[in-house]
């Protein structure tokens, strides 16, 4: 392997560090994009209850601030519930913001690493197809040998960039996929919390 990667030439470097780059981002992502941890399930139901018993203190108001994005959302549309449904609304789409900020967070640069390790495959392409013609020159076309580094760094540094291009490529688009499936379901569960809250509201009017 490592004689391969020396064979690629300089330009195998750049390509080896946006792959473990995209690598890591990869893992990660898959890590904080897990439903559980992004929006809990019976999250609402369960605030409804602390509503409704009265236990909704600044304790556990923090503790939804830290537990999750869509516990922060919550937390926000909550802290406004003595307002107007618009005021509820705002904040909660003022916080929704913020979250949808942190869950894309990475995924302009895997994208970036999608977009640009095919062209650093193409630059190794042509330094090797450089590197074979001033073999030519210098040894004529008859020395396989002189060529074969050239032809070498050109295959390998090509090959290389397609292999990091297409995973990145492709975990950028589930990732996105993901990101929008997961803000929909925020946003259910926060126009959830904003009728409790509304018809809370209508019970203490009548």
């Amino acid at each position: 392997m490592f004689e391969i990667i020396r064979a690629g030439g300089w330009v195998m470097c750049p390509i080896m560090l946006a792959s473990i780059v995209g690598l890591a981002i990869i893992v990660e992502r898959f890590w904080s994009l897990q439903i559980s941890r992004v929006s809990p399930d019976n999250l609402v139901a369960q605030v409804w209850q602390w509503l409704r018993a009265g236990t909704l203190d600044e304790r556990r108001m923090q503790t939804l601030r830290t537990s999750s994005p869509l516990g922060r959302i919550l937390a926000a549309g909550l802290a406004n519930r003595s307002h107007e449904r618009a005021i509820i609304k705002e904040s909660i789409e003022e916080a929704g913001r913020h979250a949808v900020y942190e869950l894309e967070r990475y995924l302009n640069t895997l994208g970036t690493i999608a977009a640009i390790s095919p062209l650093m495959g193409l630059l190794g392409t042509v330094f090797g197809m450089i590197r074979m013609f001033a073999a030519i020159k210098t040894h004529g076309g008859g020395n396989p040998s002189a060529l074969a580094g050239g032809i070498a760094e050109a295959l390998i540094t090509t090959a290389a960039g397609l292999m990091v291009a297409i995973p990145a490529l492709y975990f950028y688009r589930y990732f996105r996929g993901r990101v929008d499936t997961i803000v929909i379901t925020m946003e259910q569960e926060s126009l959830k919390l904003v009728e409790v809250l509304h018809g809370e509201r209508e019970d203490l009017a009548a």
